[in-house]
Order: structure tokens, then C-alpha cells, then sequence
């Protein structure tokens, strides 16, 4: 049996478990950083320059923002009846030219795997060239499909039809595609089913992309990283100074599912390390995975657990590029719902976001926001940004750093699917180097 397809149920009660936990969040305002740093909170969207909603149609839904020579946001949006369509745009934050280009299509049609938790990413390798992944369907099977690449060498103007991600073409699961770039090329990272076929487990695999490749080339070569893993739990992969890292949500023979991490070392992969020892017995995935960055070799890994004694969001630090890491820190045991994101300023401070139970209405999730400097033994304060709904139509929200600005993108969700909008904000990280 695909455990993957026991998903849904398990994860509903969580929320309502949770209720009896004691709410955190502190009103917006301005947090002092242990590292000299201050991340300036707006107290109200209409500040000017704070609101940065990208340029997608109502219903649209899965951002995720990509860096490289500079900043981009794909969503995925309703096309005619049927049919989905990922699209694109370049954000400029220069002077007076501030603001989206134009969105542009990089593939439309009617067999995507549209998905609020696995979603289109892009990625931009040092040459400029820009990659997008998007899931199809190969199968008739619900959890039958696998990620296929669109290439743009031109700023993202025009978009060429790659094909799939990998080699395999079982009737199984293939996503959660986290990216690298890398000296060389690209690196992808996802979860791999073909195993499943058979009856096996999950698998987490690697391969290394080049920009310049026919469109007519077979798949890369890929590489397996861990045999048995999480089956819908997202991957998150970083770049320390001694190589690529990915974490991800491993699954032992006993069913816990706790966070691991594989880092590529002189000859090849290293083995999976944990990262906390949170000891997550579950039977089922629960559909939130981590989020890793790095700086040289200081590596940061948020992530979301349910394990005794109560729900939290945790964060850990690594100095020595994710070979060990430093014991776990509680960002957040307030009803959190998880889906973490993460992203490392330059002064050594982690700034956590994640979703959590609101405090008056348990069908609203609060967007919080936290920081955390590598120093610290504990965070001072937990900040709301925004509110969404608590279902899974909310997605995960997006945060990524470009220059001295953190920018997080949410899906605020309307009455209906069809009116829910995706959302962005700016907020100012400055200190004492170039935020």
C-alpha cells in the first residue's frame, strides 16, 4: 500500500490537538538583534513600500521566489477550464524602477499535478540561465506524476520545453524539487518513487543539471542519497562553504520521522545526519518538511514537530557545514501549524517564518516571523506579518532574502478557491554589513 495516500486524514486532527496550548505573538513593531542587525516589522500593509503583491490573477496560488543577478516569483494560476499554468516575474527594486515586469507563461496545459504543498520553483545558475520545474501526470494513478524543466536564456522572455527531471518512469511519485546552483551547473534535489512500484519505500535522490544541454538530451545521471525517507514531507537544500547540503524528513523502520541532513563531501555524499533528536513517531507523513540555509560554513535548519511533549517549531545551527549540530531551539510551541521557511542574514541571524493557529478564530493561521542569532540560547520575540487561513489551501509561505530586504509571499485565501490571492511583503533587514 502507498502510505502517502493515508496523508490527509492524520494531518487534519492536528490543529484541533492543539488547541489547548497557550498562544505567543507579539504586535509588529522593531526587533533588536543579538547580532546588531534589526529587522524592521511595518506595523500595517499600507506603509509605503511594505506591500509587494506580484502580478497573478484571483485564484492564483504556490509562490516561490528564486534569486540569482536578482529576484523572481512562480505561481501556478487557473487557465481555461481543466487546464493550469505556471507563470513568472522579475521584481526590480532599483530606484524608481521598483516594481513586477510583466508575468510571463512558462508552461500551460491540462496534465499538472497542481498541489498546495509541492509546487513550481526556479532556479538561476551563474551563467543567468534560469530553469523552472512544474509536476505533469505520467499516469492514471492519483500520486502518478514527476517533474518536468523549462530553460530560459534571455532574463526569462521566452521559456524551452526541457522534459522530465529524472529517468524513471514508474506510475509512482516523483517531487519536491529543492535547487542548487553550483559552480559547475545546477543541482536538483527530489523525492523518488520508483521504488514504490514494487512495494518499497520513498527515496530521496540528487543530479547535477548543465545549463547548456539539448533540449533533446536524456535525463542526468541521478544519485541516491537515502533509500527510505518521508513520502510527502518537501526537501531544502542549501550551499555551505564546504558543499551542497539538503535536509529532509527521513522515516526508520519504526516510523520516526524525524529531520536529516546529507551534505556532499570529498568522494561523493556523506551519510544522513539528524538533525534533532525529536524521536517523531507517526504513521503517516505529515507534509512538513524543513527549510536549511547557509552562510560559509554556519548552516541553519528550521523545522516543525509534533513529538513530546507538544507541537513547535524548531531552528538549529551547525558551524562546521552541517557535519554536527548544536541542540535544537523552540522558535515557537504556540499551536504552530508549521510550514517553516528560512533565511540566514550575513551577521550570523536565522529569520524563521511559519504558520500557527490564530488566537481568536482557529480557522485563520497566523503568518509569524521570528529571528535568531547564532549566539543565542533563546528568541526574545515572535512577530505576526499576516493572516490566512489555517487549511491547506494557505500553501506554504515563501521567504527569501535579496540585498539588504526580506521579502515573504503567502496565499491570503477567499471565500472560494477561485478568490484567493497571492500576497507579498517587504521588510528592511539592515545592520552592520550589507543585509
Amino acid at each position: 500500500m502507498n502510505s502517502s495516500k493515508a496523508r490527509g486524514g492524520w494531518w487534519l486532527v492536528l490543529p484541533l490537538a492543539a488547541l489547548a496550548l497557550s498562544c505567543g505573538g507579539g504586535d509588529a513593531g522593531r526587533q533588536e538583534l543579538a547580532s546588531g542587525a534589526t529587522l524592521v516589522i511595518p506595523a500595517a500593509f499600507a506603509d509605503s513600500g511594505v506591500e509587494v503583491d506580484p502580478p497573478a490573477v484571483e485564484g492564483a496560488f504556490a509562490p516561490e521566489w528564486s534569486t540569482g543577478e536578482g529576484l523572481a516569483l512562480t505561481w501556478i494560476e487557473p487557465a481555461a477550464e481543466g487546464h493550469h499554468r505556471v507563470r513568472i516575474a522579475q521584481w526590480n527594486n532599483t530606484g524608481s524602477a521598483t516594481g513586477w515586469d510583466p508575468p510571463v507563461t512558462v508552461t500551460e496545459g491540462d496534465r499538472f499535478f497542481a498541489n498546495w504543498a509541492d509546487f513550481p520553483a526556479a532556479v538561476v545558475a551563474a551563467d543567468g540561465t534560469q530553469v523552472v520545474h512544474w509536476l505533469e501526470k505520467n499516469g492514471e494513478e492519483t500520486y502518478a506524476y514527476g517533474p518536468q524543466l523549462a530553460r530560459s536564456m534571455d532574463g526569462g522572455t521566452s521559456w524551452q520545453r526541457l522534459g522530465p527531471l529524472h529517468d524513471d518512469t514508474s506510475e509512482t511519485e516523483h517531487g519536491f524539487v529543492s535547487w542548487l546552483a553550483e559552480e559547475d551547473g545546477l543541482r536538483a534535489f527530489w523525492l523518488d518513487g520508483r521504488a514504490m512500484a514494487d512495494g518499497g519505500p520513498m527515496a530521496i535522490r540528487t543530479a547535477s543539471l548543465s545549463t547548456g544541454r539539448a533540449a533533446d538530451s536524456p535525463p542526468p545521471v541521478n544519485e541516491l542519497l537515502d533509500e527510505r525517507i518521508c513520502e510527502c514531507c518537501s526537501t531544502s537544500a542549501a550551499l555551505a562553504a564546504s558543499g551542497s547540503v539538503v535536509a529532509y524528513r527521513d522515516r526508520s523502520a519504526e516510523e520516526i520521522r524525524d529531520i536529516h541532513l546529507v551534505r556532499r563531501v570529498e568522494g561523493g555524499w556523506s551519510e544522513p545526519v539528524r538533525v534533532g533528536p525529536d524521536d517523531w513517531r507517526i504513521p503517516g507523513c505529515p507534509v512538513n518538511g524543513p527549510a536549511v540555509d547557509a552562510d560559509g560554513d554556519l548552516v541553519a535548519v528550521a523545522w516543525f514537530t509534533a513529538a513530546e511533549p507538544q507541537p513547535r517549531v524548531q531552528l538549529a545551527f551547525s558551524r562546521d557545514g552541517g557535519a554536527s549540530f548544536e541542540p535544537p531551539i523552540v522558535v515557537d510551541d504556540s499551536r504552530p501549524l508549521g510550514r517553516v521557511d528560512l533565511a540566514l542574514s550575513d551577521t550570523g541571524v536565522a529569520i524563521v517564518t511559519w504558520l500557527a493557529v490564530n488566537t481568536d478564530d482557529t480557522s485563520k493561521a497566523d503568518l509569524r516571523l521570528a529571528s535568531v542569532a547564532v549566539s543565542a540560547t533563546d528568541l526574545e520575540a515572535v512577530e505576526t506579518i499576516a493572516t490566512t487561513s489555517s487549511a491547506r489551501a494557505s500553501g506554504f509561505p515563501r521567504l527569501t532574502r535579496s540585498g539588504d530586504s526580506l521579502y515573504v509571499a503567502w496565499v491570503e485565501v477567499g471565500e472560494d478557491r477561485s478568490r484567493s490571492r497571492v500576497r507579498a511583503l517587504q521588510l528592511s533587514l539592515a545592520g552592520d554589513g550589507p543585509g
